[in-house]
């Protein structure tokens, strides 16, 4: 891809109510000879730096990490269990009408302090910065996803979601204020639209194909003319992001968008051809697309980046790709999905190595982090939690690929017992389960402020009246 081609321009008006984000990005602007350039070439190099880290890290054991007596484990199972059954109590009551579940839902977020005090052991800097910071994201976020796409699922929704929270994460990192912005909206919702469309069964691998050229050649600037409603939506989400950071003056934002399509494009592509892909092939393929991904998380939080923060945000979006890799496990087992821990499983050989080291590479991901000079402490300690924290429950949920030796020395390095998360993730992520019931209820609750976000109804169809030559209808059929 020629890279003049990123320079290219929609050139767009702006409407007027939105114009503050560009102010407010072009003073934090700096020369773009200074910067470092996001093209395959840095790619490429970072994922072997990072490939070089991943094999350099020691065998982790659970007594490097924290250690959890079965005394504490039943307090905080015992905590967990009382929230839940508050949470439950409440949704029931949010079932008879909207000031109800308004009511309900506002209780639910005060039940949320003490339970992440006791059961989580988080202490109170860092239970103020969830519920204070990414809870209300969270709804803000849901919201005007749910507004602006009334069909989006429930999942397509927590997925972007879960990338909103990322790169609001970001931001106090890089000295910047927790908050919702345009690129985020528009990056987090781009890829359930595209994961969705090219996971489908009932499209044709010519369309899905011809879907990703158009894709790539929109986040090259093209403007190019939506042919159904589901371009007509990611066009939206692209739009969203060449507001806030016009591409005259932000070119490494769309290069790190073209980065991750790249590589995504790239995985797909050598798995088609060799499903048989060797095991350093595989892992290159795993941090490019996990790299690229947080890489474009936080050039987007910023509009551009030092080489320290690149690095660390490529590392941190390898350790959560692998992450989500060992979640899935038994799921890309039945889908013939190849990743190093599906294979491993395959083979018939225990996770315990691979595990070991993931840990041992989250705190090395970790241990970066307190080298910014940006961040709250609370913060940093926070992430650090939620990485062991979601590698221990995963491997409570896929216990089954793992020695009974690896797990009675890991359970204890978890608050709660490896059965007891089991036994909760059913209860909570069941098809009418807690899960469910909490994310309509948040959906549900009092207007969420979106003041200074372009309004949801109205975005879809101003980008069309702008960029294409067909009426709304006629594209939307």
């Amino acid at each position: 891809m020629p890279r003049n081609r990123l320079h290219c321009s929609t050139d767009l008006p702006i409407p007027p109510n939105h114009r503050h984000w560009n102010r407010s990005t072009r003073q934090s602007v700096i020369t773009h000879d200074m910067e470092r350039t996001y093209n395959w070439s840095w790619v490429e190099s970072q994922v072997s730096a990072t490939i070089g880290e991943w094999q350099s890290c020691g065998i982790f054991r659970a007594e490097d990490g924290p250690r959890f007596s079965a005394a504490e484990q039943q307090r905080k199972e015992d905590a967990y269990d009382e929230a839940l059954r508050t949470v439950e109590c409440e949704a029931k009551q949010a079932r008879h009408s909207r000031s109800d579940r308004i009511a309900a839902q506002r209780r639910i977020v005060a039940v949320f302090p003490p339970f992440a005090s006791v059961a989580l052991g988080l202490e109170d800097d860092a239970v103020h910065l969830l519920s204070n910071g990414f809870l209300p994201i969270g709804t803000q976020f849901a919201q005007w996803a749910r507004r602006f796409d009334p069909n989006l699922t429930m999942a397509d929704t927590i997925q972007a979601c879960r990338n909103a929270w990322t790169v609001c994460g970001i931001q106090p990192l890089l000295g910047d204020r927790m908050q919702m912005t345009p690129s985020i909206l528009g990056y987090s919702l781009l890829y359930p639209y595209s994961d969705n469309y090219l996971d489908s069964e009932k499209i044709s691998t010519s369309r899905k194909l011809e879907f990703s050229t158009r894709f790539r050649d929109r986040l090259c600037g093209l403007p190019l003319v939506p042919r159904e409603s589901h371009e007509s939506a990611v066009w939206a989400m692209v739009r969203l992001i060449e507001e806030q950071f016009p591409r005259p003056r932000f070119p490494r934002v769309y290069e790190c968008l073209l980065a991750i399509h790249q590589a995504q494009e790239n995985s797909m592509a050598q798995l088609k051809r060799s499903p048989r892909a060797s095991d350093p092939e595989l892992l290159r393929l795993t941090s490019a697309k996990g790299g690229t991904s947080v890489l474009a998380d936080a050039c987007l939080s910023h509009g551009f980046l030092s080489d320290d923060v690149a690095r660390f945000a490529f590392d941190w979006g390898v350790l959560l790709q692998l992450g989500d890799d060992l979640q899935d496990v038994q799921d890309d087992l039945k889908h013939g999905a190849a990743t190093l821990f599906s294979r491993t499983a395959a083979a018939g050989l225990p996770l315990d190595h691979l595990v070991r080291q993931l840990l041992a590479f989250s705190e090395k991901v970790a241990d970066k982090i307190e080298q910014l000079p940006h961040g709250d402490p609370a913060l940093k300690r926070l992430l650090r939690m939620s990485w062991r924290s979601l590698i221990l429950m995963a491997v409570a949920r896929s216990h089954r690929f793992f020695s009974r030796e690896f797990l009675a020395e890991f359970e204890p390095a978890s608050p709660f017992r490896f059965e007891f998360l089991r036994a909760r993730h059913k209860k909570l992520a069941g098809r009418r389960g807690l899960y469910k019931i909490l994310f309509e209820s948040f959906l549900d609750s009092g207007e969420a402020d979106l003041s200074n976000l372009p309004q949801p109804e109205d975005w879809l169809a101003y980008v069309l009246d702008q960029n294409c030559a067909r009426p709304l209808q006629a594209v939307l059929g």
